[in-house]
């Protein structure tokens, strides 16, 4: 099993994205990108953490690649807003890949490029590609929340 760690905006439909593609193992809403331990979802909430909402994915290579992970990334959010994903604004709305060895960053750094000159979004890329640092899981009431409660966030 490898890890893949992404943040495309509130972390609940994110998970979502990846927790149904076959080859998932687990998912994990949380943290990661900031200067605070141990954070609350208030805290990531002020802005005052760094950190953003992010998904851990848990995968089986063998079924699913790491790039089929980013193709995912990509499409289910826009990649050109800064710090923000539909009504959600802040830095912790903002997108980013944290990779977990070189080769997710050369496959991250890859496809963004590919994506960037592919004419097919009207603005650049603002996505940071960025080492994956420690992922602080989030309460439970946000695990696999759309899951557990149906019609949230507009998913």
């Amino acid at each position: 099993m490898e890890k893949a760690t992404f943040a495309a905006g509130c972390f609940w439909g994110v998970e979502e994205t990846f927790r149904t593609l076959a080859g998932v193992t687990a998912t994990l809403v949380g943290y990661t990108g900031g200067h605070t331990d141990n954070p609350t979802y208030r805290d990531v909430c002020t802005g005052d953490s760094g950190h953003a909402e992010a998904v851990e994915v848990t995968f089986d290579p063998s079924l699913l690649s790491y790039g089929q992970l980013l193709e995912s990334f990509w499409q289910c959010h826009d990649p050109t807003q800064l710090n923000r994903q539909g009504p959600d604004f802040g830095t912790q709305y903002r997108s980013a890949i944290f990779y977990h060895d070189e080769n997710q960053r050369q496959a991250a750094e890859a496809s963004r490029e590919y994506l960037e000159h592919s004419g097919k979004l009207r603005r650049s890329i603002v996505t940071e590609i960025v080492p994956a640092g420690t992922f602080w899981e989030a309460e439970a009431y946000h695990q696999k929340y759309l899951l557990k409660n149906s019609g949230g966030c507009g998913f």
